[in-house]
C-alpha cells in the first residue's frame, strides 16, 4: 500500500529504477514496460497512475516493496509477465491466464476482427460460431463480446487450458466443450456458420527462441504435429468441412511459411471455394479463409472435374494481398 510508517517506507522511484536495471541486465525484451506494469499490478493501479506515483517518489510500505521485488525477480528468470499479473489484454478484454495455457498474441486480434467483419456482412441474425482449440478463450470471448447476437461455442482438449478458458468465456455466455477437435460429435455436422481457429502449428524442429514461449507456453498449444507442423491445421480444415453449413465460412491462423500449403490444400479440396490468404499488419501471410460449398454443388463439382472450378485451374493462386480486418 501507499504510505505507512516512516521506518517501513520505500520510495517508488527507487524501486522502479532498480527494477528496470535488473530487467535490463537479465535481457528481458521490454524492461521498462514490464517494470511499470508489474508496479501497476502490485499497487492495483493503472499503469499511468503507477508511473505518476513513482515520478513524485511516493512511498510504499515494506510488504508492497517486497512483493514487487519478488515479481521482478521472477521476471528476470523469464517467467512471462502475464503469468505474474495473471492477465493478458486482448481486444479490450482482460483475460485470465497462467501456467498451462497459451498466452494470446496481438496478431490473433486481427483474426478476431476478420470474423467480426464477416459476421457483420452476413444477414444471419444469430450466427453460430465455433472456436476450435480455444486455449484461453481469446477468440471466442472477443467475438461474443463484440457480436452479442452470435451463439458462440469453443472447443479445448487440455484440462488446464479449459480451466482458464472457462473463467474467460463464462462472462460472455460462450459454451465451452472439453473435446478433441479431431473427434467431434456427428450431430454437430452442418450446424455452424463460422469456424475459427488458432491451432498449434509450429514444426517440431522450429523450437521457439523466446524463453517465455519455449519454457512456459504448453507444448500442446505450440507444436502442430508432423514434420511440417501441419497435422493440427489440416485437422481444423477437416473439422470445418464437417461443421460448417452450406455457404459457411472458416478462417485459421498459421505460420507465414505454411500459407501456401494450407491454401493449396483448400484449393484442391472440393468442399471449399473462395480461398483467401490474409496478411497481418506487418505484411506476413498470417491466416487463410475459405467458404464451404453447398453439399449438392460439391457432389456436382466432383463429377465435373477441375475444369468446373475456376479457383483450382492450373496456375491459379489463392486471393491474397488483403490485410486482416479490412
Amino acid at each position: 500500500m501507499i504510505g505507512g510508517g516512516a521506518e517501513t517506507q520505500t520510495a517508488l522511484d527507487d524501486l522502479l529504477r532498480a527494477a528496470v536495471d535488473r530487467l535490463t541486465a537479465a535481457q528481458v525484451p521490454s524492461p521498462r514496460a514490464d517494470a511499470e506494469l508489474l508496479l501497476a499490478h502490485v499497487l492495483d493501479e493503472g499503469r499511468g497512475r503507477a508511473v505518476a506515483l513513482a515520478l513524485v517518489g511516493s512511498p510504499v510500505d515494506e510488504a508492497t516493496a517486497a512483493r514487487y521485488e519478488s515479481l521482478v525477480d521472477e521476471r528476470t528468470r523469464r517467467v512471462p509477465l502475464q503469468h505474474l499479473t495473471g492477465l493478458a489484454p486482448f481486444r479490450g478484454l482482460e483475460l485470465r491466464v497462467g501456467p498451462g495455457v497459451f498466452i494470446p498474441r496481438p496478431e490473433t486480434e486481427q483474426v478476431a476482427q476478420a470474423v467480426l467483419d464477416h459476421l457483420r456482412s452476413q444477414p444471419t441474425a444469430s450466427p453460430r460460431v465455433i472456436d476450435l482449440g480455444t486455449g484461453s478463450g481469446a477468440l471466442a470471448a472477443s467475438i461474443a463480446a463484440e457480436h452479442p447476437s452470435a451463439e458462440v461455442h469453443a472447443v479445448e482438449l487440455s484440462d488446464q487450458a479449459a480451466a482458464w478458458a472457462e473463467e474467460n468465456l463464462t462472462p460472455h455466455g460462450v459454451t465451452l466443450h472439453r473435446r478433441d477437435l479431431r473427434r467431434l460429435p456427428e450431430e454437430w455436422q452442418a450446424s455452424f456458420d463460422v469456424v475459427v481457429s488458432n491451432p498449434p502449428y509450429i514444426p517440431p524442429h522450429m523450437v521457439p527462441t523466446e524463453i517465455e514461449v519455449r519454457e512456459h507456453d504448453p507444448g500442446l498449444a505450440l507444436y502442430g504435429g508432423g514434420a511440417d507442423g501441419l497435422e493440427m491445421p489440416l485437422a481444423v480444415v477437416e473439422a470445418a468441412a464437417s461443421l460448417l453449413i452450406d455457404g459457411g465460412w472458416m478462417i485459421m491462423e498459421h505460420a507465414e511459411a505454411q500459407a501456401r500449403a494450407i491454401a493449396d490444400r483448400l484449393l484442391s479440396d472440393r468442399r471449399f471455394a473462395q480461398v483467401r490468404t490474409h496478411q497481418d499488419l506487418t505484411g506476413r501471410d498470417r491466416a487463410t479463409s475459405a467458404l464451404r460449398l453447398r453439399r449438392a454443388d460439391q457432389d456436382l463439382d466432383r463429377g465435373r472435374g477441375d475444369a468446373a472450378r475456376p479457383d483450382t485451374a492450373r496456375g491459379h493462386r489463392p486471393s491474397s494481398g488483403t490485410s486482416m480486418g479490412e
